[in-house]
């Protein structure tokens, strides 16, 4: 599995190879998820709660979202579908 900060900052991908976003990753990189969600970084603050695999951490971003988007979104897999993010078994990074 790529790490964290690969996954929070991925745009897509090549085969077998995450394509990451160099740049956000390097202005980014090491923020908390409520920290991306306050700076309006939505799609990397929900990528940081889906790999964080902690329930309580993708609610708060859900109930943060909600509020600030108007919407009533209650599970991951709902978002997912929103931004294009699914936990992926890839191995290799890429920056651009």
């Amino acid at each position: 599995m790529i790490s964290r900060d690969d996954f929070v900052f991925c745009v897509g991908y090549n085969g077998d190879t995450a394509i990451i976003d160099g740049k956000a990753k390097k202005e980014f990189s090491g923020l908390s998820t409520m920290e991306l969600a306050e700076k309006g970084l939505y799609r990397a603050a929900f990528a940081s709660a889906l790999y964080s695999k902690n329930p309580e951490e993708m609610k708060a971003f859900i109930d943060f979202f909600n509020k600030k988007a108007g919407t009533n979104y209650t599970e991951a897999s709902q978002l997912s579908r929103l931004f294009s993010v699914y936990l992926e078994t890839i191995s290799k990074a890429k920056a651009l």
